[in-house]
């Protein structure tokens, strides 16, 4: 697979530049704003940067945000730490991963079992991300010091308080579940994974 000069798969920045251009408007864009807003003021501290995506189940639309938010900060040249996690543990769905593979993303299942760690790679010079389902405040991610970005409103509404978290932002997704075991299954992880991935871009954009 080629590699472009920032170190990432050819494929994959080919898919970044066109959401690049994609001029749609953003649903969330004011809490698209508020997290740029965060994210700027921990860079002027000189703090570390933790972001963690809550859903539900942390199986669809969370894993989706945790990789492209570390995906676009590292397009950007941007360091922050990219987690998730849920109000309940299933797995990471297959089908998240297999529209993540459709992206042009290298995956490998480390684990097996009810619940694997795939490891995702976009790049052979980058480090590498690991995507599992997890409660939000589980020890693999950050007690303290972090957003919290609520990607589903189930999750936004049954779980009042985040321990730990600086900030509580609201950037909601659609769940591409519905769709499952029907003919636009594909297609519907596809679509959310672009509208996440466009406005993960804009937020490392403006940051920078």
């Amino acid at each position: 697979m080629a590699i472009n000069k920032r170190g990432f798969y050819s494929e994959i920045v080919e898919k970044i530049e066109q959401f690049n251009q994609d001029k749609t408007e953003f649903n969330n864009s004011q809490y698209l704003d508020k997290l740029v807003e965060y994210i700027r003021e921990k860079q002027q501290k000189s703090e570390k940067i933790k972001l963690t995506f809550v859903c539900t189940h942390n199986s669809r639309r969370s894993q989706f945000a945790q990789l492209w938010a570390f995906v676009s900060a590292r397009y950007y040249d941007i360091d922050i730490e990219s987690y998730s996690g849920g109000v309940e543990v299933t797995a990471c769905n297959k089908r998240t991963i297999d529209s993540i593979k459709r992206f042009g993303f290298k995956v490998e299942n480390k684990t097996g079992g009810e619940n694997p760690k795939y490891v995702v790679k976009f790049s052979d010079r980058i480090e590498s991300l690991t995507l599992f389902s997890k409660l939000y405040d589980n020890d693999f991610n950050p007690s303290q010091g972090f957003a919290a970005i609520m990607t589903c409103s189930h999750a936004d509404e049954n779980c009042p308080f985040i321990s730990g978290a600086e900030i509580r932002i609201p950037i909601r997704y659609e769940d591409p579940g519905k769709s499952d075991n029907t003919d636009e299954e594909s297609l519907t992880y596809d679509e959310t994974s672009n509208r996440i991935a466009r406005e993960m871009l804009y937020v490392f954009s403006q940051v920078k």
